[in-house]
């Protein structure tokens, strides 16, 4: 997925700067060797997939780097690198995948004594799930998309089970919960059972967006990666960051947001959810396309006023 992105990155770029020369360099990175361990044990998303990436630029070794907005850490201040282009956004939709012997319909009738298994790395996808298909049982599934034995739609397919940290397996899985925009991006939309509504399944904050960033001090990258700034998706992923920021979110924070320009001026719908699901605040808040950060501040001191606060914390646990 991540070199699917990257290729789109790739194209703007020579799309906008036709005579510009273009190297593209892939990472390897500790998410992506290690496929077993949650993500809270490889110091979050940040560090599974956007520390070595971050480092490599801090050393001149990259001009920039290409992050899922989603991956980047929302509690981290970076005053040497900075975020030169939003790409706009794909859709943020989660979606839902089947093994080919199962339906929906088996996982809405999933019985407490034999619960079927959705297989998901998300805590917030988890929280969700929990409502939606209240008698099917979420696990641990992580691993790329496609590409490999390892990938979650061969082990979905092939009815494998998921490696543990502790050596044990979960699993099989009998359907996944996915970014659609990630499905799309690695041409396996066709899987796509159910798209859930944003009503159903809020997003995670800064789903389907790519980032491109850079150093802060290098202005030729920056001027490049200006032509191909998307304004609208840029505006709705500040207020959308702004959030995540004043909540002081970490990567098992059940924490979910998406904001959208409608009829000129941002709309920011948000929630903190506990991570049985059973608990749930929300919030939805209108403001001025102008001031993405001040409409985010003011929905997290909202959520935090109906006591979000304590549901973060106890996810720290």
């Amino acid at each position: 997925m991540a070199l699917a992105q990257t290729e789109e990155v790739l194209r703007q770029l020579k799309l906008a700067r036709p005579q510009g020369t273009f190297e593209k360099v892939l990472f390897d990175t500790k998410g992506d060797r290690d496929t077993t361990s949650k993500l809270v044990q490889q110091g979050g998303k940040g560090g599974a997939f956007v520390s070595e990436i971050r480092d490599a630029v801090r050393r001149k070794e990259l001009h920039a780097a290409m992050h899922s907005l989603k991956d980047i850490p929302g509690n981290e201040e970076t005053p040497d690198l900075t975020i030169g282009a939003y790409l706009q956004r794909d859709t943020a939709h989660d979606c839902l995948v089947l093994r080919a012997d199962r339906s929906e319909a088996d996982l809405s009738s999933s019985a407490a004594t034999a619960p079927l298994t959705i297989g998901s790395t998300s805590v917030r996808r988890a929280a969700f799930l929990r409502h939606i298909y209240p008698g099917c049982e979420t696990i641990h599934f992580r691993g790329s998309v496609v590409g490999s034995e390892k990938s979650r739609l061969f082990k979905l397919d092939n009815q494998l089970p998921q490696e543990t940290e502790d050596g044990g397996t979960v699993g099989p899985a009998d359907a996944l919960v996915l970014a659609a925009s990630g499905l799309k991006r690695v041409n396996q939309d066709h899987r796509i059972e159910r798209v859930f509504s944003t009503s159903e399944m809020l997003p995670a904050v800064g789903q389907g967006v790519v980032v491109v960033e850079c150093r802060s001090d290098d202005y030729e990258t920056l001027e490049l990666l200006a032509s191909v700034d998307h304004f609208e998706t840029r505006q709705c992923a500040l207020a959308e960051r702004e959030l995540l920021w004043i909540l002081n979110g970490h990567c098992n924070s059940p924490i979910a947001g998406i904001c959208e320009m409608d009829d000129g001026e941002l709309r920011l719908r948000a929630a903190v959810m506990s991570l049985d699901g059973r608990k749930m605040i929300e919030t939805e808040v209108s403001g001025e396309v102008a001031l993405p950060r001040e409409l985010g501040r003011e929905a997290a001191f909202q959520l935090l006023g109906k006591g979000a606060g304590e549901l973060i914390e106890a996810s720290r646990l």
